[in-house]
């Protein structure tokens, strides 16, 4: 994603990837495995906000 980068954090990055694969692919943090789900989620996306903190901007 331009203007966004993998979190630096990599214990954070390995519980989000952790939660991604038992997943599969979808958003750890929300409830429902539906096709907006998929990480990169509509709501990043959309907002630029990644609420897993997976994603974050470039200048962080």
């Amino acid at each position: 994603m331009k203007g966004y980068k993998i979190n630096p954090d990599s214990k954070h990055v390995d519980l989000i990837i952790e939660g991604l694969l038992k997943k599969d692919g979808y958003c750890p943090c929300k409830v429902q495995k539906i096709e907006e789900n998929k990480c990169p989620c509509d709501d990043f996306v959309s907002t630029g906000k990644c609420c897993c903190k997976l994603w974050v901007s470039e200048n962080e």
